[in-house]
């Protein structure tokens, strides 16, 4: 999926359909000269139905279809003839997706099984025909109910990817190389900062034909739950992930300090971040001989409070073993 494809916000406006009016028809057929009333019933119109479809990744397919609107109930007629419903459309949409009303930024609901269907708007009911309103004392009514008015509003749709494993880490710490070395995503990659704008994901394959899900998301800066940099564009991303790999380079001058800066940041937007599996890969290792390795591990060994291990994408080192540890970390 490149860069441009990734679209995880749009804004809609949806308009379900009007139900369709009663008939108010009185019987008339040769010889049959008092038929009494036989006015039919008003179609139903047409919702609007979001549609969860574990084939869609982003939102891109809704980002020039900004109006959706459903078909009309038709009319009641003749001889108790119910008018058709309205033609309700369906919205696919993929799985994580959260539907919010724009005008309040309330939650309306969030779409996150295969096939789930949710109405955003319904259609109008129909309206009854006259026939249903005859009685003893009213044996030729000449009204009919009208068909209830359409429902509109205007949405706005959030994606909140649903990954097995979410890669956090400062820009430039190697999460892109090592999203395109352990699967088969082609994301940016470059020698400067903030290279990744949008996030990207990416299926790892495992052992015995065995597959799961890694997102590279947009790196962070100190200060971005309060929307500093991208802010809160990315780190919503990273609510639906399972495990939070955090990429940490060799090079840096603290390993214990940028880990502790990236997970206040994830406190401070939603604490319940902290209660998810935390694993820690220590990427760019190539750059250590083995002295500066064991000493470095001798020193995370008493500082970091969660499993870590060295690896190097562009080296190819230590990526089976990260693997195997994301594999078990998924299955315990």
């Amino acid at each position: 999926m490149t860069e441009g494809n990734f679209v995880d916000y749009v804004k809609m406006y949806v308009s379900s359909g009007n139900g369709g009016k009663g008939s108010a028809h009185l019987h008339r057929e040769k010889y049959i000269t008092k038929g009494g009333p036989d006015g039919g019933d008003g179609g139903r119109g047409g919702h609007v139905i979001l549609r969860g479809n574990s084939n869609l990744w982003t939102l891109l397919h809704l980002k020039f279809k900004r109006h959706i609107r459903a078909g009309h109930g038709e009319h009641g007629s003749k001889s108790r003839s119910s008018g058709a419903d309205g033609e309700d459309v369906y919205v696919d949409v993929p799985l994580g997706t959260v539907v919010r009303d724009t005008e309040t930024n309330d939650i309306i609901f969030e779409i996150t099984e295969q096939g789930e269907e949710k109405i955003i708007v319904e259609g109008g009911k129909g309206g009854l025909g006259n026939w249903h309103f005859k009685s003893s004392t009213n044996q030729t009514p000449r009204y009919a109910q009208p068909g209830l008015p359409l429902e509109e509003k205007h949405i706005t749709l959030e994606l909140k990817i649903l990954a097995d494993v979410g890669l956090v880490g400062f820009p430039n710490a190697g999460k892109s190389t090592l999203l395109s070395v352990v699967t088969s995503a082609k994301p940016k990659i470059a020698d400067y900062e903030f290279t990744t704008l949008k996030p990207n994901l990416g299926i790892v394959e495992y052992r015995d034909f065995q597959t799961f899900v890694m997102a590279d998301i947009p790196g962070i800066i100190e200060g971005a739950a309060e929307g500093k940099g991208l802010g809160h564009y990315f780190l919503r991303h990273i609510e639906r992930n399972s495990i939070l790999l955090f990429l940490l380079p060799a090079d840096a001058d603290d390993i214990k300090k940028q880990y502790d800066i990236l997970l206040d940041e994830l406190r401070r937007y939603n604490p319940e971040m902290l209660d998810k599996e935390r694993i820690i890969a220590i990427s760019k290792s190539d750059m250590l001989d083995a002295e500066l390795k064991a000493e470095l591990k001798t020193e995370l060994d008493s500082e970091l409070p969660i499993p870590y291990l060295f690896i190097s994408s562009v080296a190819q080192q230590g990526i089976t073993e990260l693997k195997d540890l994301l594999w078990k970390m998924l299955n315990d």
